[in-house]
């Protein structure tokens, strides 16, 4: 070794330094600087740039005709759809669960996806293949080369006191860890040494090889099944990452995958009756319209001739209720771009909002439903009606299917469980650090390392031959005990997660009370609307033969033309309101279903998770035919509780088998999250 002055060290410090960053300098500007360019970045920097992602076909997205304009309605056909159909479609074309709100813009990482669950599933910090991966078998090995060259004050060290060392070590290990948080741990070491000491036997250095088995359990803080499921591997004080809690994530995410479903099921509902209404509510303005026009057209030639009933105020009164109603028509087949009925305006499936317009409705389901935007020639028409007959509703039976299916509650359950869970896991901190830890190891010493040929061999001639032999054996027993003084940490974790678990339980039952709240208020609503549509209807009856009488009078000369102009908009607004009651009871009729958790059965949708391996339910089964059995089985702690009642029986009380998945018919939609 060169030994240098510290000033020279310096010296080549700030040498090296110098060329570093030139060097560096160099680099960068030979890489990014083009002789060509101009050297003034200025511009270039300010400019704002753009990922290198291939946006989508126009075609695809946006359709190849031309958004519709007012003077189209002529030559455009029409293709009726029922609901069923529409739910359908969007459960095939929607990826992502999105809105017509527009969220997909405003929030995309919120917006839930087919893909939800697989992510979770799949996360690898918290998913469950991450949790199971703490139980893995870990292998790790090392050599290394070592030279030593020391002067020691003794004499008998080496050669006078100078002592040199070659010195070789290989070493390989498999660990695992059980899941009652035992550790079991293989070893082989191999190492090489060649020194000059003076009383070697091997002057050319000698070998050594071990092999080793360890054990380590716990017995107090980190022992047992039921604390491994829950915190996993590590026993870090505050984190749970164990393989239950992980599976509650996962079924967490499915709810909010299920969530999302069900809120793409209540929009197409929105878009597909708004697009309803919008028709009926066009058929009336163009009614209205066309009979604003006939009275028009024969005030007018009143005028022209001159004759009673023909001046100039009632011409131009009734030109003005034409044009008023040409304006409506044209509103009601076009649309102005506002909201209209979607999830959580007003209430959670959604409050009817009658927003006119056939084109802005027809776009609204088309995107809700997976299509292209527009449409040269084919325009989609409800082909359905809504429901016009009474339900009356057992109110006992919809608090208790709405409290037991709702899946905001579910998710919530979920929550309450892990921190339950979690509870269990942070007491167990409160206990010591005491492991029982035992080790067998057997030798082997030798000149060489491997001679195949073992006849006739001295002793130690080579330390394979020694290691299989026997001769040396080792083994320790003992425990390790370690513990903090107060465990404040400890006590704060218990206290933490003792509170997070009364909070989620409040959480819960003011959910509880919440979907209760607004149930009630689904099933008042449908009395409402159901006595709304009664009423629109006398009235409808009403303004139809108040308008008749006032033509007829009119004709005679009995009646002004005001008024006649009036009972026109009368009639008008009532059969637009009637048809706004139609649609406002369905969807009064959906909301109940909705609030109790049961509108994915009520519209045919069956949602299905991905089979598991086979090998899986054979596990599964063997498991529970030991538990049938009650082998006496003591992990130290007690079994692990039970966490899950299972699946959600379907709207006709049936379950289907994971294995059945694939036999099951195919009803108005049926969508697999995380495939």
């Amino acid at each position: 070794m060169v030994l240098l002055s510290r000033r020279a060290w310096e010296c080549a410090i700030v040498g090296v330094t110098i060329l570093t960053i030139a060097g560096c300098l160099a680099r960068r500007e030979s890489a990014r600087v083009d002789a060509r360019l101009p050297r003034d970045f200025t511009e270039t920097i300010l400019k704002i740039e753009y990922a290198d992602v291939q946006p989508a076909d126009y075609a695809e997205v946006g359709g190849l005709s031309d958004p519709r304009r007012v003077d189209d309605h002529a030559s455009l056909q029409y293709q009726d759809v029922t609901l069923e159909e529409a739910i359908r479609l969007s459960l095939q074309h929607s990826t992502v669960m999105t809105d017509l709100g527009g969220t997909i813009l405003q929030a995309p990482e919120s917006m839930p996806t087919i893909f939800g669950p697989a992510v979770q599933d799949t996360d690898p910090q918290f998913g469950v293949e991450a949790a199971l991966s703490a139980f893995d078998a870990n292998f790790a090995t090392g050599l290394f080369w070592e030279k030593n060259d020391r002067r020691y004050n003794n004499r008998f060290v080496g050669d006078q006191g100078f002592f040199n060392q070659e010195y070789d070590v290989f070493n390989a290990e498999i660990v695992k860890r059980g899941v009652t948080g035992s550790q079991f741990a293989i070893r082989h070491i191999v190492d090489f040494d060649h020194n000059n000491n003076l009383g070697n036997q091997f002057a050319g250095g000698a070998w050594d090889a071990l092999l080793e088995g360890e054990v380590r359990h716990p017995l107090l803080r980190g022992g047992g099944v039921q604390f491994n499921r829950i915190a996993g591997n590590g026993g870090q004080v505050g984190v749970y990452n164990g393989v239950v809690i992980a599976r509650m994530r996962t079924d967490m995410s499915l709810t909010d995958f299920e969530i999302g479903v069900r809120d793409l099921v209540s929009n197409v509902e929105n878009a597909y009756w708004d697009l309803y209404f919008a028709y009926r509510d066009l058929d009336t303005k163009v009614r209205a319209r066309d009979t604003a026009l006939e009275t028009w057209r024969r005030v007018q030639a009143l005028y022209r001739a001159g004759r009673r009933g023909g001046e100039a105020e009632k011409e131009a009164q009734a030109r003005e209720q034409y044009y008023r109603f040409e304006s409506e028509v044209q509103n009601a087949l076009v649309g102005r771009v506002l909201d209209g009925t979607q999830t959580h305006n007003g209430s959670s499936p959604g409050t009817f909002r009658g927003m006119p317009g056939v084109y802005m409705a027809e776009r609204r389901l088309r995107l809700i439903i997976g299509l292209p935007a527009n449409d040269a020639l084919l325009l989609l028409r409800p082909a359905d009606e809504p429901p016009a007959v009474p339900v009356v509703y057992e109110w006992s039976a919809l608090v208790t299917e709405a409290l037991d299916r709702r899946e905001e509650l579910r998710r919530q359950r979920w929550e309450v469980k892990r921190r339950e869970m979690e509870f269990i896991a942070s007491k167990n901190h409160l206990l010591p650090n005491l492991d029982v830890v035992t080790r067998y190891r057997w030798r082997g010493f030798g000149q060489d390392l491997l001679n195949p040929d073992r006849s006739d061999r001295p002793r130690f001639d080579n330390a394979y031959m020694d290691l299989t032999s026997g001769d040396f054996q080792e083994w320790q027993i003992g425990m390790e005990l370690s513990m903090p003084i107060g465990f404040r940490q400890e006590h704060a974790a218990v206290r933490n997660a003792e509170l997070r678990l009364v909070h989620t339980r409040a959480v819960l039952r003011e959910q509880e009370r919440q979907v209760t709240h607004d149930l009630s208020t689904a099933v008042s609503d449908v009395d409402r609307a159901y006595a709304v549509l009664q009423t629109e209807i006398n009235r409808v009856l009403a303004a139809q033969q108040q308008l008749d009488a006032l033509q007829a009078a009119y004709d005679s000369d009995k009646a002004e033309l005001f008024v006649v102009l009036d009972a026109q908009r009368r009639f008008a607004e009532a059969e637009s309101r009637y048809h706004q009651a139609r649609v406002e009871y369905g969807l009064a009729l959906r909301n109940v279903h909705f609030e109790k958790g049961s509108l994915l059965a009520y519209c045919g949708v069956i949602l299905n998770e991905s089979p598991s391996p086979s090998q899986a339910y054979a596990d599964a089964a063997r498991r529970e035919r030991q538990r049938l059995l009650q082998l006496p089985i003591d992990y130290r702690l007690s079994r692990p509780t039970r966490v899950s009642r299972g699946p959600v029986q379907s709207g006709d009380g049936s379950m289907a088998s994971p294995q059945a998945a694939e036999e099951l018919p195919t009803p108005a939609g049926t969508i697999a999250p995380g495939t």
